[in-house]
């Protein structure tokens, strides 16, 4: 069930026919041009890094060549808890960690515009006993324990998800951070947070960003004996 673009068949249920395609109607044509300018298209592959620190939100599309580039950095309007990963039901806490969101998981009805569902709790967090439900990004701009955008840019990122699922991608892979670890940052983390029980939770997690960010291929991620593990292409 899925939102086709200009030029092509639209095949929709009744709420993609209503806000969900009014919102493509909107933002398609601005799209299309910035993808064009990346050496990409509304319709590729997405991947998208979630930094809950720096309250941003960035899209990656993946260009002709085969790699994935920013396309925009979007601002978290507001997310709730601290840094750190979601640890029960009710903990007002933003989940941190390497998620899949498949075509079901997209929410053309949503209270907050719109919205997709970041499969939280996941293998990991199901494996280090930790509990939740219902953890989005959506729009509205409130939140408890989603990350929660503007109804406008939730409109560009629900579409070019949408997009990407109607032309073959099976699942959207999002890497949620507590901030960035790329190499340089995760150095200067070990020395800020040396005492933050969270610190090997994040080295887990930099693992991975920094795969993707050296690579710009989207990682192949594993749980096994209750750790991340990168699976290297």
């Amino acid at each position: 069930m899925f939102l086709l673009l200009a030029g092509l068949t639209a095949v929709s249920s009744d709420a993609q026919a209503g806000r969900a395609a009014q919102a493509a109607i909107r933002v398609q044509t601005d799209l299309q041009r910035r993808a064009a300018e990346i050496d990409s298209k509304v319709g590729a592959k997405v991947f998208v890094r979630i930094l809950k620190r720096e309250k941003t939100l960035q899209l990656y599309l993946e260009s002709t060549a085969g790699k994935f580039v920013l396309f925009r950095d979007y601002p978290i309007c507001t997310y709730s808890g601290e840094l750190g990963p979601k640890l029960a039901e009710g903990d007002g806490q933003a989940p941190e960690g390497f998620y899949w969101v498949a075509p079901k998981q997209m929410n053309p009805f949503s209270s907050f515009h719109l919205s997709f569902n970041l499969g939280y709790p996941n293998a990991y967090d199901q494996a280090h006993g930790r509990t939740g439900s219902a953890l989005m990004v959506h729009g509205n701009c409130v939140s408890v324990g989603c990350y929660a955008m503007t109804d406008a840019k939730i409109e560009e990122i629900y579409t070019l998800m949408d997009r990407a699922f109607a032309a073959g991608q099976d699942r959207v892979k999002v890497l949620a951070l507590p901030f960035d670890l790329s190499k340089s940052a995760m150095a200067e983390a070990e020395k800020a947070f040396a005492d933050s029980p969270w610190l090997e939770f994040w080295r887990e997690l930099s693992v991975i960003d920094q795969y993707f960010l050296e690579t710009r291929l989207a990682p192949k991620v594993l749980v096994s004996q209750k750790s991340y593990r990168l699976q290297k292409l």
